[in-house]
């Protein structure tokens, strides 16, 4: 057999070609696993010859100034400039990189190298939310109130998950509601819910009221629930008036019926007609245990549905609920009627209601009688004066817990037909 020394030259160049481009790769290959080791080690010294191994990367760089940016212990902000120059040089296209260049230069307070390297960041990545967001923040921070709206409003339009932060950031640096309504909201039913929960976190229901006005012109669908941290604020800060105004809005646009009676019954739903929306002026029941609520299955009186509470009988229990609260008017009278049917009720702590003032301690405290054992459908009633600071009624059904031994609560109670009435200062009885 012959062999061709023609082919066998061509196999011992390739052989060499490949083993040439194994030993490149290799190398590389090495370099690289290099560079990432020393950039992971966290000392400058040994990144920087770690980012020098890595041309045109420029993220080794970004990483290199944030870590000279952000050391608690000795920062080097001019340091930090440096690197990030030197990131988006490998890179011009990255607005991450533009923007921590911007960041570094505002936190030396050169803002005008900042301002420049936030608007590249934009023409690198128009789109972007993200930039928006920190370019409109950059500018709330230089008082330069309307482009930082329009960025701030732009960002929130194509991120709605920035919006939480946009009214936050917004609000606290010029404290104008309209311009945050005007400026940066969305006109939607979730920003302007999203605003709300803000408005009742720190406790301001003025400018609460204003967002509110807004949401209930969108004329859209309400869920009620939504805003219920609002009204516990509007509640809070014994704001009667616009708390009935704002629930009445809110039961219309949710399709609800206003349930105003004639005989002016300031209670919702006192006749149970519907489910407890738990919030808001309707009635409140947290679950509780060893007590179990429903609605009866025989009606109560006066065409009302009856609430049905079971006891178990294995805890001294204290009941404060359902509860609701009312709406009043200070310095007035008023009369209080509900119906009570209790069955089997144990100890001698019953069932009974109780009207309080639930923003001036010790300011009203009305109970209705003392109801233990069994009583068919009995009316519990009382008229009381509301103090001249008094806004908001608490009205609970209520037991107070037992001081005997034998202090389990064990029975049922049905409630029905609760009503609140202002009372005629000529006659004392309840208009018709």
């Amino acid at each position: 057999m012959e062999l061709s020394l023609e082919a066998s030259g061509r196999r011992q160049i390739l052989l060499i070609v490949a083993l040439a481009i194994s030993a490149v790769l290799i190398f590389q290959a090495g370099e690289v696993w290099l560079a990432n080791h020393r950039l992971d080690s966290e000392e400058i010294a040994t990144m920087e010859r770690g980012a020098r191994l890595m041309p045109g990367d420029g993220s080794a760089w970004d990483r290199l100034g944030r870590l000279r940016q952000w050391d608690f212990v000795n920062p080097d902000l001019p340091g930090a400039v440096a690197d990030y120059w030197k990131a988006v040089g490998d890179d011009p296209r990255s607005a991450h990189y533009w923007m921590d260049l911007a960041g570094a230069y505002e936190a030396m307070g050169d803002d005008a190298p900042a301002l420049d390297a936030y608007r590249r960041a934009k023409a690198a990545y128009p789109a972007s939310a993200e930039v928006d967001f920190y370019f409109g923040n950059f500018l709330l921070r230089d008082e330069n109130y309307p482009q930082a709206y329009a960025e701030l409003q732009h960002a929130v339009r194509t991120d709605p998950t920035l919006l939480p932060l946009a009214i936050s950031r917004t609000w606290r640096s010029s404290e104008d509601i309209d311009e945050l309504l005007n400026n940066v909201l969305p006109a939607n039913t979730e920003a302007y819910l999203e605003t709300l929960d803000f408005f009742a976190s720190i406790h301001q229901a003025g400018p609460g009221l204003a967002v509110w006005k807004r949401l209930v012109e969108l004329g859209k669908p309400i869920p009620l629930s939504r805003a219920f941290a609002f009204f516990d604020e509007l509640i809070r800060e014994d704001r009667a008036g616009e708390a009935r105004d704002a629930w009445r809005g809110a039961v219309a646009v949710a399709g609800l019926p206003r349930d105003e009676s004639s005989s002016q019954n300031l209670i919702w739903n006192g006749k149970f007609a519907r489910e407890f929306l738990n919030g808001g002026l309707d009635w409140r029941w947290e679950p509780q245990a060893d007590a179990d609520m429903s609605v009866d299955s025989e009606p109560g009186p006066n065409g009302s549905r009856a609430i049905r509470i079971d006891f178990g009988g294995g805890t001294n229990l204290s009941v404060v609920a359902p509860e609701q609260y009312v709406p009043v008017e200070p310095a007035h009278r008023y009369h209080f009627q509900a119906f009570l049917r209790t069955e089997g009720i144990t100890t001698e702590s019953g069932m009974r209601f109780r009207i309080t003032d639930p923003n001036h301690n010790g300011a009203l405290n009305v109970q209705t009688d003392n109801l233990t054992g069994s009583h068919p459908w009995t009316v519990a009633q009382t008229d009381f004066d509301t103090p001249s600071d008094t806004h908001f009624l608490l009205v609970q059904l209520f037991r107070a817990q037992s001081r005997l031994f034998e202090n389990k609560l064990e029975g049922t109670v049905r409630i029905a037909d609760v009503s609140v009435s202002p009372l005629s200062e000529s006659t004392g009885q309840a208009p018709r």
